[in-house]
């Protein structure tokens, strides 16, 4: 196999991404986060779906201690750099017209965790383990999870499991909504399967523009959100592709 810290392929119009460092369960290096946000976009000008995943049975451990103690030896400006690599790579997500997905198994702690809360959507398997554990080693969370998860879950239950470290279950990210699904490890490939399945069946057209109307969405008082959904919808209905599918299903 390859030593590149990230692998890209493309399997039909599916587009797999592999972090590639299995014997630091895929801690996250500079050339790790540029590798990542590399292979999302060039992938993404291809594929219907997206799918992510770490080489030897953990998705991502987090950043690699060796090459922060490297950089914050050479200085601020170097270790903002391995910052804002993996910063680009988790938020070029929202900005790509395809569905990435997220399959979680091991262990999604730290950057790890805080990339499964900027994909689109998360499988994991029963067995695996999610946690943002900056405090529990005295560091703040430099990846995105200071600000993604209180949008997910809401500041305060946000803020109990940065400060608590609290390790979650695959089974568990699924109750608290931070996957969709999650199975046991003899069925985790049919999800995966199942989920890329039924987003390849969707309509692309429509899943860029959904995707483009949520995180626009964010940004915006509802009330402004509600617009710009009406204005979308609009631009869709335009598109002379759904025309003719409208009229396909019409002609049922």
């Amino acid at each position: 196999m390859s030593d590149d810290p990230v692998l890209a392929r493309m399997d039909g119009d599916v587009g797999h991404v592999v972090l590639n460092r299995p014997h630091a369960r895929n801690a996250i290096t500079v050339a790790l986060a540029d590798g990542l946000h590399d292979a999302l976009v060039d992938l993404a000008a291809r594929a219907r779906v997206i799918v992510v995943r770490g080489a030897g049975g953990h998705f991502c451990a987090g950043g690699d201690v060796d090459e922060v103690t490297r950089l914050r030896a050479a200085g601020g400006d170097a270790l903002r750099g391995l910052f804002d690599a993996f910063h680009r790579a988790c938020s070029v997500v929202a900005t790509l017209p395809v569905p990435v997905v997220a399959a979680v198994e091991g262990s999604a702690t730290a950057g790890g965790f805080e990339f499964v809360q900027a994909a689109d959507v998360v499988v994991v398997r029963d067995d695996a383990v999610l946690a943002d554990h900056h405090a529990r080693l005295g560091q703040v969370p430099a990846g995105g999870g200071s600000q993604r998860l209180p949008r997910l879950l809401g500041p305060q239950r946000a803020l109990t499991h940065i400060l608590l470290g609290e390790r979650l279950s695959g089974a568990e990210a699924v109750a608290l909504g931070l996957a969709w699904r999650s199975a046991p490890a003899e069925g985790f490939e049919a999800l995966v399967e199942d989920v890329v399945a039924r987003l390849r069946r969707g309509d692309p057209g429509a899943a860029a523009r959904t995707k483009r109307l949520v995180h626009e969405g964010l940004r915006l008082p509802l009330e402004d959100g509600l617009a710009r959904e009406t204005e979308v919808v609009l631009e869709h209905l335009a598109d002379p592709a759904v025309s003719e599918r409208l009229a396909r299903f019409r002609a049922r």
